[in-house]
């Protein structure tokens, strides 16, 4: 998600729980949340607890009743059918079925049958209807993140489920930062438990006309580098995600011809180690 906070716009990220999420002062981002009760006992104990004393207290309330609001207005119940249908449906099915009755010692069964399938029926509904209530609620969170314009369920699953994030919110994460020749630098943060690492430049020009950076690893076997995709002046201050760390040894930068190249052309500018 991002923030703007005045001087442009700032990347934050939720963690995996609700504890860091509050201890890292994202209380109002799980407004919505809150709202529409997509939280376990334990989780909701924990917000309440916060916000008695937080400043952000007041903020908080008012955009979980503006939530439950939007959702009041917006949603408009599934009508139930009137009180008398069903007995009036079996009155019905009971006069039709007296006179061929006497003439027909099967008609009894059916008329059970019948009786049997529509109480089968209506209670299939009604457990239709209450099973899938809660999953309403989730799915109508992004409808009132949108109408409320903020950031809510929608947005806290997809950043739990950005690659980029479930590497730099991995508990094993580990970052190392170098310097690139020219200025700037490369931030590497690798993850054992995704088998994956992220590569940040910051500060970095980009390469010279219609050349690109080119990502490689250089797997622990001696093999040959195995290219991991360009980037150019377009993607150069994007996050990178490269698959395979636990067979890699060192990530290198090289400068390419534009789309790349197989194989490295040119020394490495950088050589980072990766540890797995």
């Amino acid at each position: 998600m991002t923030e703007n906070t005045g001087g442009g716009f700032i990347r934050r990220m939720f963690a995996n729980d609700i504890a860091t999420d509050l201890a890292e002062g994202r209380i109002l981002e799980l407004a919505e949340i809150y709202a529409l009760d997509a939280l376990s006992d334990e989780e909701r104990g924990l917000i309440d607890q916060y916000v008695k004393d937080a400043p952000e207290g007041p903020e908080f309330l008012e955009r979980v009743r503006a939530a439950r609001e939007t959702l009041a207005v917006s949603f408009t119940a599934e009508e139930e059918p009137p009180a008398g249908l069903f007995d009036n449906i079996m009155e019905r099915i009971t006069k039709e079925t007296a006179a061929p009755a006497a003439a027909d010692p099967a008609a009894p069964a059916a008329e059970a049958a019948a009786v049997d399938e529509l109480a089968a029926a209506r209670a299939k509904r009604e457990e239709r209807r209450q099973s899938g209530a809660r999953r309403w609620i989730i799915g109508a969170a992004a409808a009132a993140v949108i109408a409320l314009g903020g950031i809510g369920v929608g947005a806290y699953v997809a950043e739990q489920n950005d690659p980029v994030n479930q590497v730099l919110q991995a508990q094993d994460v580990q970052k190392q930062s170098a310097s690139v020749p020219g200025g700037g630098t490369a931030t590497i943060s690798a993850s054992s438990a995704k088998d994956s690492f992220v590569v940040l430049m910051d500060g970095v020009a980009p390469a010279p006309e219609g050349k690109v950076y080119q990502l490689w690893t250089l797997p622990k076997d001696g093999s040959a580098p195995v290219p991991q995709g360009t980037m150019d002046a377009q993607t150069l201050s994007k996050p990178a995600v490269v698959k395979g760390l636990s067979s890699a040894s060192s990530v290198a930068i090289t400068v390419e011809p534009a789309g790349g190249s197989r194989a490295p052309t040119t020394a490495p500018v950088l050589v980072v180690p990766l540890s797995a």
